[in-house]
């Protein structure tokens, strides 16, 4: 069965109006509150030829804006020739079907940008599977809208023309698709977590961060890994570990993660759990921010908000303040060292800043971690079953009472756990108490 894209793939160049709606509840520039949406356009290949801001308390239910802003959008469409109107919101499938109806142009929404420009950057097996899975499940609500595009997808789809039936013959096409695709993420999930657990032998540490937060830079700088650099949203889809050797002797493994956004759609961070893997399971998290970025701090707050999502909330975690040369004003800097627990400022393009960086990751896992012998009965399944998590097992072995004693890795705040599952936990011979 071949590949069934869930939406229409942007047309390179078309002229884009952007439309923000500013709520009350919501979080945005204050300088530009349509900053980002208009990266993603131009990441995305859009023509930016006009845009429209509304502050509203509610959405409107037909339309999001509102019937006096449709017909000023409708204006600014025709005034400009715009092929497509691009929301910097999620639109709801009944919303998005009124507008193109009185505008007479494609509406697409933020969700939609972001799944193309993912769908555009793909590079591997795995990234194609998870981005395929996040469209299926974005257009699942959407298909009365989008029976048409899926037949230019699928041969024989919509041969019988709309309707009632061919929508479902549709809806059980995407249903059995997500179907197939999640279990086949499923066995990928699995895999990454035995190949990342199976690194027993060194120490692990991931960068995470806001999309073109300068990861990748960071990761150029201190392993020579040659990962692709542009000044462009989502340049990194697919992760990438190397060896970080430390001056002084000694080495970690880095890894290069997805950056992060303002309201991720959903879909994309469940579908992205597998790439995510070594963030998950890493020793010590690199939170690397541009400092020079008006709005640093609200994209430590969104990456926080992922993190969370993630269930990594708790993970040992060094703010990274990158971009130091770039920086308009070091009182930006100290704002950020004001509002944050030790952060380390650097300038991975540069170079400024990685030995104290360096420094802060020995401290960071030196105190975080410990090299210790596990020993628990075979039938304690809780315990097996969170140190395959949240260990690096280096061996394992069984004595004649039914007990299993594992040489681990892990970290310190694991202990807490395991002392109240009923483990005994040695270090050096000695037994450690939480």
């Amino acid at each position: 069965m071949g590949e069934l894209k869930s939406t229409e793939r942007l047309d390179r160049r078309e002229k884009t109006i952007l439309v923000g709606v500013l709520l009350s509840d919501g979080e945005y520039s204050q300088d530009d509150p349509l900053d980002e949406i208009r990266g993603l356009a131009k990441t995305a290949g859009l023509v930016v030829v006009g845009s429209m801001l509304q502050k509203r308390q509610h959405v409107d239910i037909a339309t999001y804006i509102g019937s006096g802003k449709v017909a000023e959008l409708k204006e600014l469409v025709e005034a400009h020739e715009a092929d497509l109107v691009v929301f910097d919101n999620d639109l709801g499938p009944a919303q998005t079907r009124n507008l193109e109806r009185i505008l007479g142009v494609k509406v697409i929404d933020r969700t939609e940008v972001i799944l193309d420009i993912f769908a555009t950057r793909a590079r591997t097996h795995e990234a194609h599977l998870q981005v395929e899975l996040a469209q299926l499940e974005y257009a699942m609500p959407r298909l009365k809208r989008m029976w048409t595009h899926l037949s230019r997808y699928k041969g024989g789809i919509g041969v019988r023309g709309p309707g009632e039936k061919q929508l479902e013959e549709d809806r059980r096409l995407v249903v059995h698709r997500i179907q197939d695709l999640k279990a086949k993420l499923g066995k990928v999930q699995a895999r990454k977590e035995r190949e990342v657990a199976g690194r027993s032998d060194t120490p692990s540490v991931s960068l995470v961060g806001y999309t073109n937060a300068g990861k990748s830079t960071l990761m150029n700088a201190l392993t020579d890994a040659g990962v692709f650099v542009e000044d462009k949203l989502f340049a990194t889809l697919d992760t990438r570990t190397r060896r970080w050797r430390l001056n002084g002797g000694g080495q970690v493994l880095l890894s290069d993660t997805v950056g992060f956004i303002r309201n991720l759609p959903h879909t994309l961070v469940a579908s992205f759990k597998a790439t995510l893997e070594e963030a998950r399971q890493a020793d010590l998290l690199l939170h690397v921010v541009d400092a020079s970025s008006p709005e640093a701090e609200m994209q430590i707050r969104a990456v926080k908000n992922v993190l969370e999502e993630l269930g990594l909330a708790d993970q040992p975690t060094i703010l990274v303040l990158n971009k130091a040369d770039r920086v308009p004003d070091r009182s930006f800097l100290d704002v950020l060292k004001a509002h944050h627990h030790d952060p380390i400022t650097i300038s991975a393009a540069q170079g400024d800043g990685i030995d104290r960086l360096e420094q802060a990751v020995r401290e960071s896992l030196h105190e975080r971690s410990l090299d210790a012998e596990i020993e628990t009965g075979v039938e304690n399944g809780r315990v097996l079953a969170y140190l395959a998590q949240h260990a690096q097992i280096i061996n394992r072995a069984y004595d004649e009472d039914d007990r299993v004693i594992l040489q681990c890795r892990l970290p310190r705040r694991c202990l807490e756990f395991l002392y109240e599952n009923g483990a005994n936990v040695r270090e050096n011979g000695q037994r450690l108490y939480a």
